[in-house]
């Protein structure tokens, strides 16, 4: 056989191999991604799993996954019981974390818009100040917000929840980035029609950050939603606690009731996985998103 001939049935055969391992190379992806994705929700599915028996069942050696009698009386205890407010306490955490989201939506675009399309004199070195507090721990700063909010009366607080958050250095950082590759045409052409600095912000650039904003609202949602040594310094009052509060007290409350544990985190839970799974889209438009369309 020719050198030529082998090289075309080579050439032949190569396709064929490639073909032949594209499903065994999506298999393994496959098989990876499943492991994760049980690694993953296999907690939370105990905890779930755990609210639903009986407390006899929970501590049963050798313990049971599925729950061999299955109740929801971890759930009535706990809409039942008058030291848990559960409605006020959910109250709370929505306040403060919509609150949150929508001042920290505002100063964030505002403040990226300004380093992203305006120049002036300190510039650089102002946005040089933002991103070091990207790298400086909240536990650093805890102690002089504390006593900002003390000369402030707004210890014991929802507001003082609020306040030390309104401005978020990843948030300007984010939307800095993404106003960056706005066209200056199109800002031009807005000022040509008679547009005012702030009416390009709100009808011009606001319209174009869909993606980035909702991003930016779901990460700052979360964390606000989740947030436990803050609201555990400024709040005092057991009505103005939030729900993650409301977990540590009521594990304290109750530590040998597992059920009644595993219960309040469900319910702790619940808001913020609904949020995650119905807004999870626009985070992954959200960070794979570098232009405009």
């Amino acid at each position: 056989m020719s050198a030529v001939q082998l090289a075309a049935s080579s050439s032949q055969q190569t396709p064929h191999r490639r073909r032949s391992a594209r499903p065994l190379v999506r298999l393994l992806v496959y098989a990876i991604l499943l492991l994760g994705l049980a690694v993953t929700l296999v907690p939370f599915i105990w905890i779930l799993l755990t609210s639903l028996k009986p407390a006899s069942e929970i501590v049963r050696i050798p313990p049971t996954f599925f729950p061999e009698r299955w109740t929801l009386d971890s759930y009535r205890t706990i809409f039942t019981d008058p030291k848990v407010p559960l409605a006020r306490f959910y109250f709370n955490s929505a306040f403060v974390a919509i609150s949150r989201v929508l001042i920290t939506l505002f100063t964030s675009s505002l403040a990226g818009y300004i380093f992203a399309k305006y120049t002036f004199r300190g510039k650089n070195l102002l946005f040089g100040f933002i991103l070091v507090q990207l790298m400086i721990p909240f536990q650093v700063v805890m102690i002089p917000a504390y006593l900002i909010l003390v000369q402030l009366r707004l210890i014991d607080t929802l507001w003082g929840l609020i306040i030390p958050s309104m401005v978020d250095a990843f948030g300007i950082f984010l939307m800095r980035q993404f106003i960056s590759t706005f066209p200056n045409d199109l800002l031009d052409a807005a000022r040509i029609d008679g547009a005012g600095e702030f009416t390009l912000y709100r009808r011009v650039v606001m319209p174009n950050l869909g993606a980035p904003l909702a991003t930016l609202g779901i990460f700052t949602f979360m964390a606000t939603w989740n947030d436990y040594l803050w609201p555990l310094i400024v709040i005092t009052t057991h009505e103005r606690r939030t729900l993650p509060l409301l977990l540590t007290w009521y594990t304290s409350q109750h530590g040998q009731r597992y059920d009644l544990t595993m219960a309040a985190s469900i319910l702790v839970l619940l808001p913020i996985l609904v949020v995650y799974i119905f807004f999870q889209r626009w985070i992954v438009r959200g960070v794979a998103l570098t232009g405009m369309k």
